[in-house]
């Protein structure tokens, strides 16, 4: 793992509270604060219902929190237009899914370059660049193979090329060895501490304690709060 510093945060949460309406109001965050520094490898987790997906969302972006505030590699998302955020997550946050969301009639290639249509980079830079995504998670000789007629394992992986393609701020994996057996998942977690050594910040969601063990940094949520903060950087 590189060597974050206190000063290089590329994640902020500050009084961040998540609320959905009804006749019996869902307080699914109240009043989460959190940093997250350049290099670090951290683990979010807790029981179903906890507030992690939740959370997994506001980091994101992919929804606004009720009140408070998410800061992006320096931007105030409160402060950005819905298509600012758009180009914001395009740009900055890499996802990985548990159901790997690849199109099964496209290549590994093609699904991994498709992380970056939205970027403005040209057809040929998307190709090279993610030529050099699937170099970095070992899986440059399943290049061409369509997504259909690779195995979990695999396209788990190309799920991660897609993510770190466009080179972000931060990478977020939600339940990415979900649907995945023991010794796959073990491998998928060493790709994760792989490329966390080549300097890439990840947040992973889980609900299992053991895969969270094997992190440096662990967030513990229970009801929509931080329960506790294991193995926080200087």
């Amino acid at each position: 793992m590189t060597s974050p510093t206190a000063a290089a945060k590329v994640l902020e949460l500050s009084d961040v509270r998540k609320v959905y309406p009804g006749a019996t109001p869902v307080h699914a965050l109240r009043g989460i604060e959190l940093d997250v520094v350049r290099g670090e490898l951290m683990a979010v987790v807790g029981p179903s219902g906890s507030g992690k997906s939740t959370l997994l969302h506001i980091m994101g972006t992919l929804d606004r929190p009720t009140s408070g505030e998410v800061t992006v590699d320096g931007h105030v998302a409160s402060r950005l237009t819905d298509r600012q955020l758009s180009a914001l997550r395009a740009g900055q946050i890499g996802f990985v899914f548990q159901s790997f969301h690849l199109l099964n009639g496209e290549t590994a290639l093609e699904n991994v370059a498709d992380g970056l249509l939205y970027t403005g980079v040209a057809s040929t830079l998307r190709n090279n660049l993610a030529n050099e995504a699937l170099d970095r998670v070992g899986l440059s000789h399943r290049k061409h193979h369509l997504a259909s007629k690779l195995s979990g394992g695999e396209m788990q992986r190309v799920a991660v090329a897609r993510a770190i393609v466009g080179r972000p701020a931060i990478v977020l994996a939600d339940e990415p060895t979900g649907n995945l057996d023991t010794a796959t998942s073990d491998d998928i977690v060493r790709l994760l501490e792989e490329l966390n050594g080549e300097g890439i910040t990840m947040i992973v969601i889980t609900h299992n304690r053991d895969m969270a063990e094997l992190f440096p940094r662990r967030i513990m949520m229970r009801d929509g709060t931080i329960e506790r903060d294991l193995g926080r950087s200087a």
